[in-house]
Parts: structure tokens; C-alpha cells; sequence
């Protein structure tokens, strides 16, 4: 199916492992495909509804990291939604008096938006806790008993601090047993995406022996989103002197806007070129990988070739 030259391609296509199954993202098309409790293959396509048609600005680089990025967590979410209606549990809870207030008082169409909006949020707002607001907080604490210490210092302690409590998140990701067979569907995704840009077949054997880490991955933006908040934060406060933990965590939650765009930018040069330089930046996050995907099963792999197979434009080079 992949008729383009070998070693050269970079496709713009992205994916992300959901609960038994594989969501794919092209450049016209959004493709589902989850294994049911039956062993079948359940697919579910659309078109793809782009905001930036509709208002041009939003695609102007800077401006098209932070956009994609929430656009990309709402179709997540949903996703994620969808592909758990297929695995319920098998001792469901009465609902609560809250949800059941939820359901007399909105639609199913109303509730499902109230719910991933809500997700969308917390998932926002814990990443800002957790990587932004908390190494904050822990400095500020830390130095408070230190009150000579050197601004440039500052920086730095709370810099080791966000990669330290981003390592650490990830490593307990990793070790969640729940949490097991989506980082195999993560491999997955990369090797079938690997397979694709090498110009062979999708088959399963084709996609077995692929790399299972990709610089384009999520892990990667993440991390590069922390080393870049550091750079930035460091910078900024070398010229401003604001000690008040309260007062640089206010900035820094200002500066999150630009640091997203630029990271996106840089994803997306370092994985559409290959060579000594864009190999060497993309290191850390493809080591990084090696806690958020696993080696997958043939049966993953279908699944993944077949979302892949589903999000392919007809138009050739399309998707670069």
C-alpha cells in the first residue's frame, strides 16, 4: 500500500494507544479501531473537522502547538471513551444522586461533552500542578531555609526538580499493571507508523521488526515541553528578580502558551528530518519511550495496520 521511497518519507500521520485498540490521525481522516471482547475488529472512521478551516490564524506557527495540543486531547479523551464502552466492568456501582442528576437534566449529547470538557481540564490542570506549580512550590520551601541563596541557584534546583518529578511520574505510569497492554498498543502504533514510512507493506511481519520508539511521540513533546519551560524560565528571571514564589508561578503559568508552541514546532521539525543533528535532539525523548511503550503482540499490530490502512490519503505525499 505504501508506494513512497524508502528512508526519506516522514508522514504527518500521529496515533495513540487506547483500551485494545489504536486511534489514528491523518490529514482527512480519524480512524478507531478497537479488538472487542470477541476477538473482532470494531472501526469507526470520520472526517476530520479542522478548527484552523474555519479560522485561518489558528494554523500560524506558535499559535498551532497550543491549538493542536488541546484539539488533540479532546479527540483523545473521546476516544478513550469510546474504546472503554467495549471493556466495562463487570460489578457496575449503582450511580450516584450527582450522576443521576446529570442524566435527568442533559442530554446524552450534553453529558458526553460536560464529561470530556471536565477530563480535558483535569488533565490539563494536573500536568500544570504537577510539572509546573509543584517543583514551584517545593523550591520555594526548600530555599526558604537558604535565604542567600543565588537566583541563578534558584533556577536550577527547580529545574532538576521538574525533570526529576517528570521522570518519576512516568516510571509510575510505567509500573500501573492497567496500564501494561496501552503502552504495548503504543508500540504498536509506532512500529505500523515506522513500517508506513519505510515504504513496505503493512503486514505484520514488516511492522514486528520496526523500531518501537518515534521521535514525533507524545512522550517526547512532554519532555520537551519541561527542558524548554526550564530554558525559558531561567532566562526570564535572570533579567527579573521575583523571588516570590507565587508571583513566578503566576508567570510561569503565562509563559506555558509560548513554550507549547515552540515545542510543537520543534516536534515537528525533528520528526520530519532525519540527520546527525535532528538524531541527536531527539535522544532523551526516544530513551524516555522506553516506560511508555512496550513490545506489542500480533495481535496489537493488526489492529494498528488496520487504523493506519483507514487514515491514509488516496492524494500520494498528502500526508507529509
Amino acid at each position: 500500500m505504501a508506494e513512497h521511497s524508502s528512508g526519506a518519507f516522514r508522514t504527518s500521520i500521529g496515533g495513540q494507544a487506547l483500551i485494545e485498540g489504536i486511534l489514528m490521525r491523518g490529514p482527512e481522516k480519524q480512524a478507531i479501531v478497537v479488538r472487542d471482547k470477541d476477538g473482532q475488529l470494531v472501526e469507526k472512521v470520520e472526517e476530520l473537522k479542522l478548527i484552523k478551516d474555519r479560522y485561518p490564524i489558528l494554523g500560524i506557527p506558535l499559535i498551532r502547538g497550543t491549538v493542536n495540543f488541546l484539539a488533540a486531547m479532546v479527540s483523545g479523551v473521546k476516544a478513550l471513551m469510546y474504546s472503554a464502552d467495549f471493556y466495562p466492568e463487570e460489578e457496575e456501582s449503582q450511580p450516584s444522586k450527582f450522576e443521576q442528576w446529570l442524566e435527568k437534566h442533559l442530554s446524552s449529547e450534553k453529558l458526553e461533552k460536560a464529561i470530556v470538557g471536565l477530563a480535558v481540564l483535569l488533565g490539563v490542570g494536573m500536568s500544570i500542578f504537577l510539572f509546573l506549580v509543584l517543583p514551584t512550590l517545593l523550591t520555594g520551601g526548600i530555599l526558604h531555609f537558604f535565604p542567600g541563596f543565588p537566583l541563578w541557584g534558584r533556577n536550577v534546583v527547580e529545574g532538576l526538580l521538574k525533570i526529576a518529578i517528570f521522570l518519576a511520574y512516568l516510571i509510575l505510569c510505567s509500573k500501573q499493571k492497567d496500564v501494561h497492554r496501552v503502552f504495548c498498543y503504543h508500540g504498536a502504533e509506532h512500529k505500523t507508523i515506522f513500517c508506513y514510512e519505510a515504504g513496505l507493506p503493512l503486514t505484520v511481519e514488516n511492522c514486528r521488526i520496526q523500531p518501537r520508539h518515534h521521535p514525533r511521540c507524545g512522550t517526547s513533546f512532554l519532555f520537551v515541553v519541561v527542558v524548554v519551560s526550564i530554558l525559558v524560565s531561567s532566562l526570564v528571571f535572570s533579567f527579573v528578580n521575583w523571588r516570590n514564589m507565587w508571583v513566578r508561578m503566576a508567570l510561569h503559568l503565562l509563559l506555558l502558551i509560548p513554550i507549547v508552541g515552540v515545542t510543537y514546532e520543534f516536534n515537528r521539525y525533528v520528526g520530519g528530518h532525519d540527520n546527525k543533528v535532528t538524531r541527536f535532539l531527539a535522544r532523551p525523548g526516544l530513551w524516555l519511550q522506553n516506560f511508555t511503550t512496550n513490545e506489542p503482540d500480533d495481535s496489537m499490530l493488526e489492529v494498528a495496520i488496520r487504523a493506519l490502512e483507514l487514515v491514509i490519503p488516496e492524494e500520494k505525499g498528502k500526508d507529509a
